[in-house]
């Protein structure tokens, strides 16, 4: 990869490229766009189906959710679930044991919250089976929070294209703080998961369908 090659999807235009991919990705589906039909602005949903989604396709999350919130639609009602029940709902998502473990023994985390879904991030993440991404997509969806959701797609394209040079999820999470006005920062996730699931895949990526052809630095020959 050549320095000039490198060079030129340069760190000045991170927000039209973001625009460009934005039009580019509209009616692929996302797990946020998943997510509305699930709950609306409901932040125990949220947490949930975002609990739920780590490591699994999204539209077995969306099932796997579903199933739930049939049998436990608020945190009383999930509160009557023993761990067991749950796995069986939530079956086959993703390490679906730990997260039932997890997901049984919210009710009780809550409860210093009166059952309700804090909205700061030290808070969030002090909850079963919630990590920086899930607590940053909650304060977003659930609280119109400025947050940036960074997951594997985020950290990776970002890296490739050169707008950070960072070795985890966290610190590109800090840096596109930097970079990035905060209107934009909840936007960053539902634009490049769907672009990295679709398009900019890291497998098999779809370099000659690309609106960033002839820019991008990982670009495929």
């Amino acid at each position: 990869m050549s320095k000039k090659n490198k060079s030129r999807l340069d760190v000045k235009n991170i927000l039209e490229v973001l625009e460009v991919l934005s039009q580019e990705i509209k009616g692929i589906q996302t797990p946020l766009k998943e997510f509305e039909r699930i709950q609306t602005k409901d932040p125990f949903k949220i947490l949930v189906a975002t609990i739920l989604s780590s490591r699994t396709k999204d539209e077995v999350t969306s099932k796997a959710a579903k199933r739930l919130f049939s049998r436990a639609d608020n945190v009383n009602e999930l509160a009557g679930l023993d761990a067991r029940e749950i796995e069986t709902l939530i079956y086959p998502v993703g390490f679906y044991k730990n997260k039932a473990k997890f997901l049984a023994a919210l009710p009780k985390a809550l409860e210093p919250f009166d059952g309700r879904i804090p909205d700061t991030l030290k808070e969030l993440l002090a909850l079963p089976g919630v990590g920086r991404k899930t607590a940053n997509l909650v304060l977003s969806r659930a609280f119109g929070k400025h947050a940036i959701c960074v997951d594997t797609h985020v950290h990776r394209l970002v890296n490739m294209w050169g707008w950070v040079e960072t070795k985890s999820p966290t610190e590109t999470e800090h840096k596109l703080k930097r970079l990035l006005p905060k209107t934009f920062w909840s936007r960053v996730n539902s634009i490049l998961v769907a672009f990295g699931q679709s398009v900019c895949r890291p497998v098999a990526p779809k370099c000659n369908n690309c609106p960033l052809k002839g820019l991008c630095p990982g670009e495929k020959s």
